[in-house]
């Protein structure tokens, strides 16, 4: 079970925010701990994991687009798209996240089954991903998730065939 304790040191505001008990955010968590092989988010709060997705618009706007993109920079990328692809637990279907990304921080990612793409986005400024605050995170990611949901109920017998 997920523990959400408040930690002033860590975001005030966002200790408070209702974010925190959003399904994709949830999921996102979730994904993180289960990556967290040597232990060294054991003792962290959800908001201390899930501020690396937070980059407020002006550190955004410092981060050059020249080079390729931080490793740690695509970790977040990936770990989200995955969320998303995890976040439509409710078709029990496994999806499956494909993602291409140039040095120059442009790319494509996808989220399929067997024979349907259920999200298709083009990716730039890969540099500067991150979210202004975990609000805007659980909203992006919960409208990825219902896009999803949606192709799979507009054509279910693709999805699950």
């Amino acid at each position: 079970m997920m523990t959400t304790r408040s930690n002033p040191a860590v975001i005030p505001a966002a200790s408070d925010d209702k974010s925190l008990e959003k399904p994709f955010i949830k999921c996102l968590v979730r994904l993180i701990r289960a990556e967290d092989t040597y232990g060294r988010w054991r003792g962290k709060c959800d908001v201390e994991l899930l501020d690396n997705f937070t980059v407020p618009e002006d550190q955004r706007r410092a981060i050059p687009i020249i080079g390729d993109p931080d490793p740690y920079v695509l970790w977040r990328l990936k770990t989200f798209y995955t969320a998303v692809g995890l976040g439509k637990e409710r078709s029990d279907l496994l999806v499956s996240r494909t993602m291409e990304i140039s040095q120059e921080g442009f790319g494509r990612v996808l989220l399929t089954t067997k024979r349907l793409v259920l999200l298709s986005k083009t990716l730039r400024d890969v540099h500067r991903f991150g979210f202004n605050n975990l609000r805007k995170c659980a909203k992006t990611g919960t409208q990825l998730v219902s896009d999803a949901v949606q192709v799979i109920e507009a054509y279910p017998d693709l999805a699950r065939s």
